[in-house]
């Protein structure tokens, strides 16, 4: 076994906001239908892998998923979705009419997190994971995977823009060269 870790993250299945775009950060909502077809479709695709260590959000759409996965993951408060204050339930044109430009991951959201927040939070995870050894599996969301994945190959925050995630998909967290200095994205929205 290596002594580096390799972390594969699991976006939690659909649910009726994330189908409908809208910010769903301590809300806790369930699985659509399809998002549970979604869920139960990782079975296969985690099959093969042993993991060392299984780590979920709290909320029930990412237990659910690592459920019906097969798999029964450890509750981490840190894997919690970015806590959207007072755009929680709103997408990002509601938002936008009110506030022209903004960017989530630039501002943050008042009455919830700021970007320095999620950056901190995002952080304790990512030395957390690079601490461990072997296959971990993480269940959580959209955006904290997104910004998780950032802090993971040491870029700001506002990196996690451009890396779109889709419910119910696998990416995967490495090192190139076997070396921990170079922290890379392996697998991304498979």
């Amino acid at each position: 076994m290596s002594d580096l870790p390799t972390i594969h993250l699991v976006r939690h299945g659909e649910t009726e906001w994330s189908k409908s775009g809208r910010h769903t950060g301590r809300t806790d909502l369930p699985l659509t239908p399809n998002g549970e077809a979604e869920a139960r479709a990782l079975q296969s695709r985690l099959a093969g892998t042993a993991f060392d260590q299984v780590l979920t959000s709290p909320l029930k759409r990412a237990a659910r998923t690592a459920e019906l996965a097969g798999f029964t993951g450890k509750p981490e408060p840190d894997l919690l979705e970015w806590d959207y204050g007072d755009y929680e339930g709103l997408t990002t044109a509601a938002i936008r009419s009110s506030r022209p430009g903004w960017d989530l991951f630039n501002d943050g959201c008042p009455g919830g997190e700021s970007v320095e927040q999620i950056s901190q939070r995002a952080d304790r995870i990512v030395t957390r994971l690079k601490a461990q050894k072997g296959n971990v599996l993480v269940f959580a969301h959209g955006h904290i995977l997104r910004v998780l994945t950032a802090r993971w190959v040491e870029q700001p925050v506002l990196f996690a823009r451009a890396l779109l995630l889709s419910t119910g998909t696998v990416s995967t967290l490495g090192f190139g060269h076997h070396s921990v200095d170079e922290p890379a994205i392996s697998v991304w929205n498979s």
